[in-house]
């Protein structure tokens, strides 16, 4: 039987994936929202369909007009008729506190993520507004085949 320990990985290893779809060259995130055991939306950071998929500026740094993963997916359950009340959000950063505050706006009740981002500012938010928060340190044995077959996912 699969423990939400399992599922934690499982979804973060999707995140994983869904994050290397990014065009971001200085950093690719994923997000997921899941939702009584199913993936009700999932995005990763760029730019607006249709836009060049330039990120980053001149010196390196991220442009304004990038939307980041959470806020993506996000929106995607606002265009569907799906809920993001009693969800958790999968990602593979932390947020920043504006996505934060976004998070806690729409009653996702649980956050999980893999690194932190620069400013903890977001994840300080979000267990000061309620959020259970987890870090998954230990992402090394993610979809080896190993973890695939004792997860019966493989």
């Amino acid at each position: 039987m699969k423990t939400q320990s399992d599922w934690d990985e499982f979804y973060l290893k999707t995140a994983e994936l869904i994050a290397n779809q990014s065009y971001a060259r200085d950093r690719k995130v994923g997000a997921l929202i899941v939702k009584d055991n199913n993936i009700i939306a999932f995005s990763y950071n760029g730019t607006l369909p249709g836009q060049d998929n330039c990120t980053v500026d001149a010196s390196g740094r991220t442009l304004s007009k990038v939307l980041h993963a959470e806020t993506q997916a996000i929106a995607k359950v606002a265009r569907s008729t799906q809920s993001t009340e009693g969800a958790t959000l999968y990602s593979t950063l932390s947020p920043c506190i504006e996505c934060a505050k976004l998070i806690a706006q729409v009653s996702i009740t649980r956050l999980v993520y893999r690194d932190t981002y620069k400013y903890i500012e977001g994840v300080d938010f979000l267990k000061k507004a309620g959020v259970l928060v987890n870090e998954v340190h230990d992402h090394s044995k993610f979809a080896t085949p190993e973890w695939l077959a004792k997860s019966g996912l493989l």
